[in-house]
């Protein structure tokens, strides 16, 4: 019969087994930090509980009984179990945060106010990332990456979650031969040279600065200068706008191109449960759309 109907108490039972493990109460005391006569009190309040004797006295110290020894190794199990759910809780408090990484023009506030609405405790921080930075994912500095395909990173190595594409456009000075087109085709752009950013297609990049003799370059601000001089034309997925901030530059849909597609990656095997929070809210909020909204 139990003691007063409670539930057996866990720190009852780790006072049994310091004291099983001393086979001695005024040793057991001097570890657990209580007097002596409390540790005996509680020790009659699990046998009690249990309705049966677990120690014996012994001029010596204290001897496990028939029952005493049956129920040692249940009770280290029982501690461990406890010791165990508690670490999985805290494992899980300390990784309910993320860092997610976006590149260029990707406008990703739609997901993350989703994200944190659905996880309110959760850290969630953003990282602006250049189109030469992906590797962030792979020294940690994300945990997450929300860019353009394709990216350098092993296939291998990273899991990946489509979200949605966007056609191509081209962008050229005012005044260029094909500003004032309704549209081009891809056809007609094959053979210009490229000056990639990112890593390439079997045809296309994300991102291509067209033009022969172009320099490599690494700012998006100088590439898009170098297209308002007339030394180069550039396409861009018709969703990053920063072209249009430019008064002097064109933007013409392009026919024919593949379409720039938006992913999501991670770490393979990475056990943060908040990437795939992080998943759930990024397709909830963006897949199928043509354009994230954002401001």
């Amino acid at each position: 019969m139990n003691d007063l109907g409670q539930d057996l108490e866990l720190r009852l039972v780790r006072y049994f087994t310091v004291v099983a493990a001393h086979r001695h109460f005024g040793r057991a005391a001097a570890e657990l930090h209580v007097a002596q006569p409390a540790l005996s009190r509680q020790i009659q309040r699990l046998e009690k509980y249990l309705g049966t004797r677990l120690l014996d006295r012994t001029p010596r110290g204290t001897r496990l009984t028939p029952a005493g020894r049956t129920f040692l190794p249940r009770a280290h199990a029982l501690l461990q179990a406890a010791r165990q759910a508690e670490l999985a809780v805290r494992e899980q408090a300390e990784t309910e945060r993320i860092a997610i990484g976006y590149v260029e023009d990707l406008v990703i506030t739609a997901a993350v106010r989703e994200l944190r609405r659905r996880h309110p405790e959760a850290e969630v921080t953003t990282r602006h990332l250049s189109c030469r930075d992906v590797g962030a994912l792979a020294d940690r500095r994300v945990d997450a990456l929300i860019a353009r395909a394709p990216l350098p990173l092993a296939a291998a190595e990273v899991s990946t979650t489509p979200l949605y594409e966007e056609p191509r456009m081209l962008v050229v000075p005012r005044g260029h031969p094909l500003a004032d087109r309704a549209s081009v085709t891809a056809h007609e752009l094959a053979g210009e040279e490229a000056a990639p950013c990112a890593s390439k297609t079997a045809d296309w990049t994300s991102y291509r600065i067209l033009g022969a003799g172009v320099p490599p370059i690494e700012s998006y601000e100088d590439k898009l200068e170098l297209v308002a001089s007339g030394r180069a034309i550039a396409v861009l997925p018709v969703g990053d706008r920063r072209s249009s901030l430019r008064p002097h530059l064109v933007t013409v849909p392009i026919e024919g191109a593949p379409p720039s597609q938006v992913v999501l990656v991670s770490r393979k095997g990475d056990p943060n449960p908040m990437i795939g929070n992080l998943r759930l809210a990024a397709v909830a909020v963006l897949t199928g759309t043509s354009r994230p909204a954002g401001p």
